[in-house]
This record gives structure tokens, C-alpha cells and sequence, in this order.
């Protein structure tokens, strides 16, 4: 009798407690359309990603989906078409561990769209922080920061192109509440056994925010905005990546108190939307609403400092660049 009440209590508790999350958990409610609108989506296979791409092709846009899982991107296609009813879903494959590939996928987009609308920075790692890159970067950086911070800038020209001052276009960078525990030591975030896996995801959606931050500051009245949004706690399979047994345990915990990945793309799917959201940049977002303004002191001193040591790794030559950015 006993564990049959004990049992009863902790249901009860979980149920309510879902609830009163629900109504926290805002969800996006724009109805408006994307037709005629081309997206990218990274990490659009699984996840969050995977819900921010089937949103996108059910407002009629062209969505195209980024990812190394080739067998994972196919499927995502399918069921994205599926339930969208849009067939103009594409599967394209990047690997954002290799700066080679990152380039390879940007040239292909460049030379194959026409014009594009909506970036969104969205994949991510969280595997241990000790492993190196064929690059000589951090993995988990260089997959969740550095290889967006390419990306960003090699796509950076069409995506001005295809703006408007009524239509910016937009960037949005998978941001994280983590970003609070990432730490400033900016010439120290390559470094091996010299952080935890866990300082080292922190620290590269930290940078996602600097990042958001300075490129504000070098594409104004450029008609793009850049901006964060941070989805809550949400019930993906990152976790699983730390450690396989303690990342289960956290599964089970996580799908029960935590928001799904349907949830926690609201947000992004509310920055690619709204008409607010595209007339601020550098900010973050959170349960589809601006959070309050970034505060940091000495912020545009790091976000200087992140951008001349991401710029020097990812850009062997510096006329690339500045070609690349907007004169002005």
C-alpha cells in the first residue's frame, strides 16, 4: 500500500509538474508564411534541428538540411516531406569538424541558390573536450562555434543580397543557458586537458553570443540580423555523448522534466518568423520572447578578442575576409 501511494505521489508530482512548464514553455503562434523563402538548417536531421526544418517546409520555404549522418539526413528528408507535404527538401552533407567540407557545402550553396533567407546555426556536440580536429581545433568548438563562424561568413554575401529593410535576412545561433558558465579565457578555449567536457560546451555557446555580438556591430543596416536563441532544457540525445551509462540516466530524467525537441524549437521557429525578432541583432531569445539586454562588462572587448582568434584559424588568408564582410 505503501509504494502503490509513494507511486501515486510521484506521478502526480510529475504530471503537475509538466504542466506548470507547459504554460511556461511558450510556443511560437505566427501563422505566417516562408514561401519563396530558401533556409538552411544545420544539424537539421535530428532534434531540434529536425522540428525547425519541418516547420519551415510546412510555411512553404525551401529547407535544406546539413549533416555528416548521410543515412540520418536521407530519412529526416523523407519524413520531413512527409509530413510537411512540401517536396522541396533537400539533404546536403556537411561536416562541420573539417573546415575543408565546410567550405566544400558553403561553395555548393553559394553556387546552387539563388538567394538565401534564414541561417540556422543549430548543430551541436557535447562529446568529451579532450579530442582535436584534423584542423588542430577543439572538437566541440570547432563543430558548435568555429565551423558556424565560417560558414556564417562564406554565406555571409548572399545572405545580405537576399535582404530587405521590411525582410531581413536572418541568422540564428543555437545559443545555450550554459553561455553563463562558459568562461572569457578566449586563448586558452583550444586547449587539450586543460578543460572538462562539460566548461568546454559552455565555452562554445559563450561564443555563439560573442559572435552574435561583434557581427552585429560589422553588417549594421545591412538588412540581416544575427541573434541567439536559447531553447531550455530539452530532451535530445547530446547528453548520451558524455558518458553512455550516465548519459541514459539523464535521458529518462531529461523526457520527463525537460522540454521535447518540438518545444524547445519554438523559439528559433519564432526568430525565423516574427516581424520583432528581425528588427533586433545580437540579442538572445528565450521562450519566444528577447531576454533582457546583454550586460556583460567589457563585452565588445571579448567579442573583438573571439573574433581575431576565430578569424585567424578558420581564415588562412586575411583578404578572404574582408571580402567577404560588407564596406563600408
Amino acid at each position: 500500500m505503501f509504494l502503490l501511494v509513494l507511486f501515486l505521489i510521484i506521478v502526480t508530482t510529475i504530471i503537475l509538474y509538466r504542466a506548470v512548464c507547459r504554460r511556461h514553455n511558450s510556443i511560437c503562434k505566427s501563422r505566417k508564411k516562408l514561401k519563396g523563402q530558401t533556409t538552411v538548417i544545420t544539424g537539421g536531421t535530428a532534434g531540434i534541428g529536425q522540428e525547425i526544418a519541418l516547420d519551415f517546409a510546412a510555411r512553404g520555404a525551401r529547407v535544406i538540411i546539413a549533416s555528416p549522418f548521410e543515412d540520418e539526413g536521407i530519412k529526416a528528408r523523407n519524413r520531413i516531406i512527409r509530413k510537411s507535404g512540401n517536396e522541396d527538401v533537400v539533404y546536403k552533407f556537411l561536416d562541420l569538424a573539417s573546415l575543408k567540407s565546410v567550405r566544400k557545402f558553403a561553395a555548393d550553396i553559394n553556387e546552387s541558390e539563388k538567394e538565401l533567407h534564414i541561417l540556422v546555426n543549430n548543430a551541436g556536440i557535447g562529446i568529451p573536450g579532450e579530442v582535436q580536429t584534423d584542423d588542430g581545433m577543439n572538437l566541440v568548438l570547432q563543430v558548435n562555434y568555429y565551423g558556424h563562424f565560417l560558414l556564417t561568413l562564406l554565406l555571409l554575401p548572399l545572405l545580405i543580397k537576399s535582404g530587405t529593410k521590411l525582410e531581413p535576412s536572418r541568422i540564428i545561433n543555437m545559443s545555450s543557458i550554459t553561455r553563463f558558465i562558459g568562461s572569457f579565457d578566449i586563448d586558452n578555449y583550444n586547449r587539450t586537458k586543460y578543460w572538462n567536457s562539460f566548461k568546454t560546451y559552455c565555452n562554445s555557446k559563450l561564443s555563439l553570443v560573442l559572435f552574435s555580438h561583434e557581427l552585429t556591430k560589422k553588417i549594421a543596416d545591412r538588412n540581416v540580423v544575427i541573434n541567439c536563441a536559447d531553447p531550455g532544457c530539452v530532451s535530445t540525445k547530446i547528453f548520451k555523448s558524455y558518458f553512455p551509462y550516465a548519459g541514459k540516466m539523464c535521458q529518462v530524467v531529461i523526457k520527463i522534466f525537460f522540454k521535447s525537441a518540438w518545444e524547445g524549437a519554438q523559439t528559433a521557429v519564432y526568430m525565423a518568423v516574427d516581424q520583432k525578432a528581425g528588427e533586433v541583432s545580437g540579442q538572445v531569445f528565450n521562450n519566444c520572447e528577447l531576454t533582457s539586454p546583454l550586460t556583460w562588462n567589457d563585452i565588445d572587448k571579448y567579442s573583438e578578442m573571439l573574433w581575431k582568434q576565430s578569424a585567424e584559424l578558420v581564415f588562412k588568408d586575411e583578404k578572404e575576409i574582408s571580402r567577404l564582410l560588407p564596406k563600408d
